[in-house]
């Protein structure tokens, strides 16, 4: 079997938190990398996801870590986007590629990049009000890296 943790790395653009509210990741710097894929973590839906209760996940990229704007369908693959960035709505449906639905046991969702700019962040923002939240974080994964080293880790033993 082939050895993958050795040919990643990861970086949080929003850490696992209870969200009720919209907000911007952190930019993370794909520079040294050839590949990317945006992971989301959503953990036991705290409200009743809807069409009027929802959140929307979007990607955006940026040369500067600055100036950012909305991913396009050419920028990603394995998924659609909107025009807005929006790559996942999460309204309790359980729509494959538009919908989610993380119920009571949570879910991931996964989306690729190729766009070619230096950074990447998540973007949620929401429609509704969220009284109890629902835990979100996102996740990249850069792959192919150009240079061996690129992939060092310090490794966590429990």
């Amino acid at each position: 079997m082939k050895d993958l943790s050795n040919s990643i790395s990861t970086a949080l653009s929003h850490k696992v938190a209870v969200t009720t509210a919209a907000s911007n990741g952190t930019g993370v710097d794909l520079q040294g990398y050839e590949s990317a894929t945006v992971v989301v973590s959503a953990g036991a839906e705290g409200d009743t996801l809807a069409a009027n209760l929802n959140f929307q996940i979007g990607l955006e990229h940026s040369d500067d870590d600055s100036t950012y704007t909305d991913c396009v369908q050419a920028d990603i693959v394995d998924g659609t986007i909107a025009a807005d960035g929006v790559f996942l709505i999460m309204d309790g449906t359980g729509t494959a590629g538009t919908g989610g639905n993380p119920d009571t046991a949570g879910m991931t969702y996964r989306v690729g990049y190729r766009g070619g700019k230096r950074y990447i962040r998540t973007t949620i923002a929401k429609t509704g009000t969220h009284s109890t939240g629902t835990p979100l974080g996102t996740m990249v994964i850069k792959g192919n890296a150009r240079h061996t080293g690129d992939n060092a880790f310090d490794a966590h033993n429990v």
